[in-house]
């Protein structure tokens, strides 16, 4: 009985170990792309854990995927949005990001081409809904929008310079859900340019 504890033990041991390389190795290596692997848990954790973007950081014409959707993952369809984002004819583009001030800025999603540019948001810091932290908000609720879109709240938090996980809430019968995590990240001219200024 005592080897047989031992062993289970030690296989429990190894199998925690495991995870923790795993779990060290996907936060040091993520990208946009590997981001797309990650549940929505996975997804949660590293959003908490995440920091606060300087507004002015979050400039230009960012890359985007749409990663989870929570409310799918335990649906037979779960995987379809993860593989319909991977296919470079998915309709949604990007975010593009134009700060104003040190407080406030506005942008655009760019939808089925980069030249192609809807719903309008308006960008500040403020309390995240997901804890008690703060991040970037993306504000819909304005005048030219449609009412759908203007019911959507979305927010942002940086992983890494160049790199932002972020979350679409959507406002139903006056209480707010989160419907699906979404990343974002500079393009790889944008990204050289970046990493030759800090160095």
């Amino acid at each position: 009985m005592t080897a047989v504890a031992d062993s289970s033990v030690a296989t429990s041991s190894v199998h925690a170990s495991h995870s923790t390389r795993s779990t060290s190795r996907r936060v040091v290596d993520l990208t946009l792309d590997a981001l797309l692997d990650l549940d929505s848990v996975e997804l949660g954790g590293l959003y908490r854990g995440a920091s606060v973007p300087v507004l002015a950081d979050v400039h230009g014409d960012l890359r985007g995927r749409m990663l989870a959707i929570p409310a799918l993952e335990k649906n037979p369809v779960g995987e379809l949005p993860r593989f319909l984002a991977r296919q470079s004819w998915f309709p949604w583009r990007g975010k593009s990001f134009m700060p104003r001030t040190d407080a406030a800025g506005e942008g655009m999603n760019r939808v089925v081409s980069d030249r192609f540019r809807l719903f309008r948001f308006e960008t500040f810091v403020g309390k995240s809904r997901a804890g008690d932290f703060d991040a970037v908000q993306l504000d819909y609720d304005l005048p030219e929008n449609p009412f759908f879109i203007r019911a959507i709240k979305d927010e942002i938090r940086e992983l890494s310079p160049g790199l932002w996980l972020g979350q679409a809430w959507l406002r139903v019968s006056g209480a707010e859900h989160l419907g699906l995590y979404f990343g974002l990240t500079l393009p790889k001219s944008q990204a050289s340019h970046a990493s030759h200024e800090r160095s």
